[in-house]
């Protein structure tokens, strides 16, 4: 199956009441080891590229990628960009063949944001690519994107009804107390603030920096209206421990393959566990 736009996956998936993982790619291992895991449990998934994937890939190599591991499955893939940092970028990952973009507008006012994102959605929309956003700062660090705790910023119900209503997004990525990149204590998610801003928009909600988020968080989140779950940070962990294990045992291997088939069988196993807790399993 090619590439399905985003929107369209969420829709159902919020209509159904599940979440579908959102996985980001970096190379040929990780690329095949969520499409993998995804026609394994037979479920909708979506890859995304984020800025340091796309300047350490290149991308032209991610679309070919994800497009050749997903004309081999049944279940339907979605190609998303994420934390788009401009409208120029989003066009190019639009004309490369993403499915999906995201423009991440967060750090400016309310109103350039709206403008700037509204102007994606406009592009986006004429060739059928779904869009989502962000309105709020989620802190942490991600590849080449860092916010830091001073600027991070809870998503407010109300500007998030107003942006939905003015940029008509098919997404949005709410900061209701999650980071990117490794927690150092338990994350205490803003549960009060997720219903309200459900109660008000009328589009599929995101959450991001989801890896080391509790599972009864999680599962609590998509009951309230999450439908998207980024993980990012728990690929990568597993990925690199399977590598720096068979090394431990095998300290003279030099072939490539035989360290990164590991890494990609563990990688594979954390994005079935993922599918499995935000319910997309048998989705398909």
């Amino acid at each position: 199956m090619s590439f399905v736009p985003m929107s369209s996956l969420l829709e159902r998936a919020r209509k159904d009441g599940y979440a579908i993982g959102a996985f980001n790619a970096n190379n040929l291992e990780i690329v095949q080891g969520i499409v993998e895991a995804a026609e394994e449990m037979e479920a909708p998934v979506i890859l995304q590229a984020s800025q340091g994937a796309i300047k350490y890939a290149g991308l032209d190599y991610i679309v070919a990628m994800v497009r050749a591991a997903a004309e081999k499955v049944k279940v339907p893939v979605a190609l998303h960009l994420d934390h788009g940092t401009s409208f120029e970028q989003a066009v190019q990952c639009i004309r490369a063949g993403f499915s999906s973009v995201m423009y991440d507008g967060s750090k400016l006012p309310l109103e350039e944001n709206i403008a700037a994102t509204l102007a994606v959605v406009k592009v986006a929309r004429a060739v059928g690519v779904s869009v989502e956003a962000e309105l709020g700062r989620i802190g942490g660090t991600e590849d080449d994107i860092s916010v830091s705790d001073r600027e991070a910023t809870m998503t407010v119900p109300e500007e998030a009804q107003e942006f939905v209503a003015r940029t008509g997004v098919d997404a949005l990525a709410v900061a209701i107390g999650t980071a990117h990149g490794v927690y150092k204590g338990e994350p205490k998610l803003d549960f009060d603030r997720l219903k309200a801003i459900a109660d008000l928009v009328d589009v599929p909600l995101v959450l991001h920096g989801a890896s080391g988020v509790p599972d009864e968080a999680i599962k609590r989140a998509i009951s309230l209206g999450i439908c998207k779950v980024n993980i990012d940070t728990n690929l990568r962990q597993a990925f690199v421990a399977a590598i720096v294990r068979v090394l431990s045992e095998k300290p003279g291997e030099i072939d490539p393959r035989k360290l990164l088939g590991p890494a990609r069988e563990a990688l594979k196993q954390v994005v079935k566990e993922k599918i499995s807790l935000f319910g997309s399993a048998g989705r398909a």
